[in-house]
């Protein structure tokens, strides 16, 4: 998605540790039109894959994946970072380490909301490692449903987790690859 490209060269900061900063547009303040056209397309990049449901894991891929469950008029449904009160009954659990803050956590989601013979669509804001699509990867495939493929705002390629998934036969999508980030703030896509 060539906006999305234009967004993180425009808005985008380069921070040490390889972090790509686009809270101006994604994450923290979100630009809400241009979420629209994000989920648009990924709608269309999966249409006629039959996704029953969308998943995602709190809190920043939230956005994304209601405006793709919008696009594609199916449910979305978050994974919790940590089980609450208000999670109760039988769950599904994985557990999921953070590239970006550098620990565990396990995720949850009721078991209700996530059932065999569901085709499920992963979301995300990033990809990097694929720690997260990982864990979800399980969470799905231990309740019986098939994951569809995935789909990122934005995917860290140097860090090949989108590439590892690949190899593995899942299909991911992503709506710019950041091939190289440099410490001057240059970011450099894949074609």
């Amino acid at each position: 998605m060539e906006e999305m490209k234009q967004r993180i060269l425009t808005q985008g900061e380069v921070l040490p540790g390889h972090i790509l900063k686009v809270g101006s547009f994604l994450n923290q303040q979100i630009d809400c039109a241009f979420l629209e056209r994000m989920g648009r397309e990924v709608a269309s990049l999966f249409a006629g894959c039959g996704v029953t449901k969308v998943l995602t894991i709190e809190s920043s891929g939230i956005a994304i994946a209601a405006s793709v469950g919008m696009a594609m008029n199916v449910p979305m449904i978050f994974a919790k970072k940590h089980q609450t009160s208000n999670v109760s009954g039988r769950v599904l659990s994985t557990v999921i380490h953070s590239y970006t803050h550098g620990n565990d956590y396990t995720a949850v989601v009721s078991a209700e909301y996530l059932l065999p013979g569901d085709r499920v669509l992963l979301v995300d804001d990033f990809l990097a490692n694929g720690n997260a699509l990982e864990g979800l990867i399980r969470m799905v495939e231990g309740a019986g449903a098939t994951v569809v493929g995935a789909a990122c705002a934005i995917e860290k390629g140097f860090q090949h987790g989108g590439d590892k998934l690949r190899e593995r036969g899942y299909r991911v999508e992503s709506l710019a690859i950041v091939e190289t980030m440099e410490d001057d703030g240059t970011v450099t896509f894949r074609p």
